[in-house]
C-alpha cells in the first residue's frame, strides 16, 4: 500500500463526513484575529503560548501538514504570509475557501510533509506543524526538511501524539471504554493490527495512523540539529487514557542561529 495515497484520499474523505479538523473557522474568528485577539492549537484542545510566537507581521509561516481551513488562516490574518502544505487537495480547498471568503492571501501547496523539495533552504521563518506526523509511517525525515527550510533562528512548533496512547487497544478503548495493553512502540496499522481489524478502518476510506517513539519524535528534532525550547502536554478529553495521563505533546524547537544548514 502506498500510504501517502491512501492517507490522501482518505483525509479528503474526512472533508465530506465533517471531521472536527477540516471545519473552517467562522469570519467572526478572522476578523478577531486581525485585531490580534487570536489562538491556535497544535493538539486537541491547549492554546499554543503566545511567547511561543514572533511577531507576526510579515513573517514567512509554513503551515505544515495543516490544511482544514483553521490554524492557516487565523495566522494569515494575524499578519503572517502563510503557506498552507498538506497531503490532502480537498483540506487544502478549505484554505482557500476561508482566504477568498474573508480576503486573506494563503498559498497552498499539495505535497508528502517527508519532503519539502518544494521549497528551497531558509526559506521559513516558523513552521507551525500541528499533530499530524502520525500519519506518515517514518517521522524523521519530517524533522531534517524542517530544519532545512527554517531560517536560522527560526523555530518549528510541532504537536504529536504521545506513544502511550497506541500501545492500548483502540477498538476497545473507543467502542466500550476498556483499557488494554495490546501493542509495542512504535506503533503501525499496517503493521500491529491483523487484516480484518484493518479494514475496519479501510473500509470506511479512514486514515491509517504510525505511533512513533519519544526518541524519534523528540530526539529526532535534536538529531535534526533543533534545539528545545518550549514543552507542554494536552490530552484528548474523550479517550479513556486520558484520565491516567496525558495523551499528546507540543514542542518548540529553534534551529540555531550559528546554523547553515541540515
Amino acid at each position: 500500500m502506498d500510504i501517502r495515497i491512501y492517507n490522501r484520499s482518505a483525509w479528503d474523505r474526512q472533508v465530506e463526513t465533517g471531521n472536527r479538523w477540516t471545519i473552517p473557522v467562522g469570519p467572526e474568528v478572522i476578523a478577531a484575529a486581525r485585531r490580534d485577539d487570536w489562538s491556535v492549537i497544535l493538539t486537541p484542545t491547549k492554546p499554543v503560548p503566545r511567547s511561543w510566537f514572533p511577531p507576526l507581521a510579515g513573517l514567512d509561516v509554513l503551515c505544515l501538514a495543516s490544511g482544514g481551513g483553521q490554524q492557516g488562516p487565523i495566522l494569515a490574518a494575524a499578519g503572517a504570509r502563510v503557506v498552507a502544505f498538506d497531503n490532502s487537495p480537498r483540506q487544502l480547498a478549505q484554505d482557500r475557501f476561508v482566504a477568498e471568503r474573508d480576503g486573506l492571501s494563503i498559498e497552498t501547496v499539495e505535497g508528502d510533509m517527508r519532503d519539502l523539495s518544494a521549497f528551497p533552504d531558509g526559506r521559513f521563518d516558523l513552521i507551525f506543524h500541528p499533530c499530524s506526523n502520525g500519519f506518515v509511517p517514518d517521522v524523521r525525515p519530517v524533522w531534517r526538511e524542517c530544519f532545512r527550510v527554517l531560517r536560522p533562528g527560526g523555530s518549528v512548533l510541532a504537536g504529536f501524539a504521545n506513544p502511550a496512547l497506541y500501545v492500548v487497544d483502540d477498538a476497545a478503548a473507543t467502542d466500550r471504554g476498556e483499557l488494554i495493553v495490546r501493542h509495542v512502540a512504535p506503533y503501525s496499522d499496517l503493521t500491529s493490527l491483523t487484516d480484518d481489524e484493518r479494514r475496519r478502518y479501510t473500509d470506511r476510506n479512514e486514515p491509517l495512523c504510525f505511533g512513533h517513539t519519544l526518541d524519534d519524535q523528540i530526539g529526532g528534532q535534536l538529531d535534526a540539529g533543533f534545539v528545545l525550547a518550549g514543552f507542554f502536554e494536552d490530552s484528548d478529553p474523550g479517550h479513556p487514557l486520558a484520565k491516567f495521563l496525558p495523551t499528546f505533546i507540543a514542542t518548540r524547537a529553534v534551529k540555531p542561529v550559528s546554523s547553515q544548514g541540515g
